[in-house]
């Protein structure tokens, strides 16, 4: 069983590398299979699309069918999706492609963090964290490996097949010791989540983080060329020192935390990255840019991972469905922030736009601070 734990953390773990290059896909590859704005923006829609119900049928199939079961489908899914994306020219066999590879994602981001908190009753918060590097360390290399080595995307995504098709493998072979499983239906266990505060204020603080998170990584190369003046390839380096920044923040703050102060950690973070946002977007640092795009990366890192962590121990009966639902976030954050940041942009400015970021997170703060005291004991729920 040792064994299998390990294979299928490092299975875990690659599964959230591919889900770092599929998200970042249509970014990495527009130019090279000439999408239109009105097209990209439909694909990275159905996209979100397929992962939102990915994440909620997974996170509710988590707590009663065996999460490696699950992961195999996903993985099967992604795996014919890469293999047979552009493939072809028809834009709405495509458009169909990219919902899957949605799913196929979305099924990644619904069960490896129920999965790892399964298998691992200590230093969660670390297993966790990593899981959440290896998104970010995903769209790191597609970024270097095709836009800046200009290498075929079509080669590479063969390849990112054939891989997922071997963790396909891995998820049919290796099982999991059996857990407990919840006597509620998936019904009766949103109805207990939703009459939880603490837990309604977990998904409102995710919703804002990954909104600013994706749109920050959206807007951040426009920011510094058109009002700190960088150069287009200083831009692009400073897209790729964020990334870095939350990279390494997930692993030094996933190393830190301890799992009982995981709540007062998370207020922490989101008062230091209402700070380092504020610095970045609010003041021209010349040449010590870099530095202010860094620490923003590296404060925001680790708060959603956090908040992941921490409300699957809240719920460990019900592990796949509080985070599933907490993960819902993700698509809804990371429409609703830049389209708020458009709007403010268009009729206002690029600079109002920005203010948005850092008083998203200081909102996220103060929610998190006045509802901290709504927070059910880890004590409780572990006895």
């Amino acid at each position: 069983m040792k064994n299998n734990v390990k294979a299928l953390t490092l299975a875990a773990y690659l599964s959230m590398l591919f889900l770092g290059v599929a998200t970042s896909l249509i970014g990495a590859v527009a130019r090279n299979i000439d999408l239109s704005p009105f097209q990209i923006g439909l694909f990275l829609t159905v996209q979100n699309l397929g992962f939102m119900i990915a994440v909620l049928v997974s996170g509710a199939l988590a707590d009663s069918v065996e999460k490696p079961r699950i992961l195999l489908v996903g993985s099967l899914i992604l795996a014919l999706s890469f293999f047979t994306f552009y493939l072809t020219d028809s834009i709405w066999l495509n458009l169909i492609i990219m919902m899957l590879i949605g799913v196929g994602v979305g099924t990644y981001e619904g069960v490896t963090d129920a999965m790892l908190l399964d298998m691992h009753k200590i230093r969660q918060s670390l297993h966790i964290n990593i899981n959440h590097f290896f998104v970010t360390l995903g769209a790191i290399l597609i970024t270097i490996y095709l836009i800046f080595l200009e290498m075929n995307w079509r080669v590479s995504l063969v390849q990112s097949a054939v891989i997922v098709l071997i963790l396909a493998i891995l998820y049919a072979v290796f099982r999991l010791a059996k857990t407990q499983r919840p006597t509620e239906n998936y019904l009766q266990r949103i109805r207990i989540l939703t009459r939880e505060r603490f837990v309604v204020a977990l998904f409102l603080a995710s919703i804002l983080v990954v909104g600013v998170e994706a749109a920050s990584i959206g807007i951040l190369t426009t920011y510094l060329m058109d009002l700190r003046s960088f150069t287009q390839t200083a831009s692009k380096i400073g897209l790729l020192v964020f990334l870095v920044g939350i990279a390494t923040g997930r692993l030094i703050v996933g190393y830190l935390s301890q799992d009982k102060r995981i709540s007062r950690l998370i207020i922490a973070l989101f008062g230091f990255a209402s700070l380092t946002f504020a610095v970045l977007y609010l003041i021209g640092l010349g040449q010590w840019t870099y530095f202010s795009v860094f620490f923003a990366g590296f404060s925001i890192s680790a708060i959603l991972p956090l908040i992941i962590t921490l409300a699957g121990q809240l719920y460990p009966e019900m592990a796949g469905t509080v985070i599933g639902s907490i993960k819902i976030a993700i698509p809804i954050g990371g429409i609703l922030l830049p389209f708020l940041m458009s709007l403010v942009a268009r009729y206002a400015s690029l600079q109002a736009a920005l203010l948005i970021f850092p008083l998203a997170l200081l909102l996220a703060f103060s929610i998190l601070l006045l509802e901290i005291k709504n927070m059910p004991s880890l004590e409780t729920r572990s006895a």
